[in-house]
């Protein structure tokens, strides 16, 4: 009979604070993760600004902090290598950072299919040599021709990944398309294709646009999630990039129908008669009505020949 290995739970190595994070509050330190969004949401540019910031050390998106600087591994198969390199020195010089001193390497493949054994087992050698820090490959529709929807199909490619990253101690970040017209559901559910892209995840990073609006959420297995934000996609001299931004206030929000009619008659220094309560409030005759009848009947407000008064609590 030969045993699993076992160790006592209070045994086991503890983690400290500063090892949890690649990218502080943003990527999980050697997680493997999805930055998901419908297309023209700038999943590509994030994923590049990720690459720039742990090469470097400098600040992502302007703001998240690296623990760790180290190289970077990345495969951009739906961009021609120009666009590539454009893009990173554009990211670059927002982040006054020396571009020829960036260490990321860019695998130049024509294709990288990791459904093919050869392939993977290339990869896999390749990460292997370099010791990156994080490998981004973008996006996860051009790495494979299989069903997305089958779970079956997905989990061992996503678990290879996972092999990967165990084995080379490196952060492994997808850039992965959401589904058309799935703006109203919830961020991780509405990736395209099988379930098994939102729970691979140690850190998912969403995009959405609304509008001109660009929103980026985060979600983490093992941390508490940050408060969703803007972005913008900004010029920087002769580049693009992109940084947070302040997000525009939010709406005022709407007064209850019985809210907005106690504070009208308690500005009324005598009782108001019907046409001028509902001028006051600014609500249709049913909404108010029915209010003033909830209120009456509980005691809130009283009804007289001269109008509507509030009563004293």
């Amino acid at each position: 009979m030969t045993l699993l290995p076992l160790c006592q739970a209070h045994r086991l190595s503890a983690r400290l604070a500063e090892e949890r994070w690649l990218i502080e509050g943003l990527f999980a330190e050697e997680g493997v993760g999805i930055v998901g969004g419908e297309p023209k949401c700038c999943k590509s540019f994030l994923a590049l600004d990720m690459a720039v910031a742990v090469a470097s050390g400098a600040p992502c998106l302007g703001r998240f902090a690296v623990r760790k600087s180290g190289p970077v591994l990345l495969y951009a198969a739906e961009d021609a290598l120009p666009v590539v390199r454009e893009r990173l020195a554009g990211i670059c010089e927002a982040a006054q950072v020396r571009f020829e001193q960036l260490n990321v390497q860019v695998i130049t493949a024509r294709s990288l299919r990791l459904d093919v054994a050869e392939d993977r087992a290339r990869l896999a050698d390749t990460v292997a040599a370099v010791r990156p820090r994080l490998l981004v490959l973008d996006p996860f529709v051009r790495l494979h021709r299989i069903d997305e929807n089958a779970s079956g199909e997905v989990a061992p490619l996503l678990a290879y990944l996972r092999e990967v990253q165990r084995a080379c101690h490196v952060g492994v970040a997808v850039v992965h398309h959401a589904k058309k017209g799935a703006s109203s559901a919830r961020a991780g559910q509405a990736l395209r294709g099988s379930s098994e892209f939102h729970a691979w995840g140690d850190s998912n990073l969403y995009l959405r646009r609304e509008g001109e609006r660009l929103t980026m959420s985060v979600e983490h297995r093992s941390a508490a999630a940050i408060a969703p934000m803007d972005l913008l996609l900004a010029a920087c001299g002769k580049g693009l990039a992109l940084r947070v931004t302040e997000a525009p206030p939010a709406p005022a929000p709407t007064r209850a129908p019985r809210e907005a009619i106690e504070q009208a008659l308690e500005r009324a220094t005598a009782p108001m008669p019907y046409p001028v309560l509902r001028e006051a409030c600014g609500m249709r005759n049913s909404t108010l009505w029915a209010s003033l009848g909830e209120l009456v009947a509980q005691g809130r407000v009283e009804k007289s020949a001269r109008g509507y008064a509030l009563l004293a609590k």
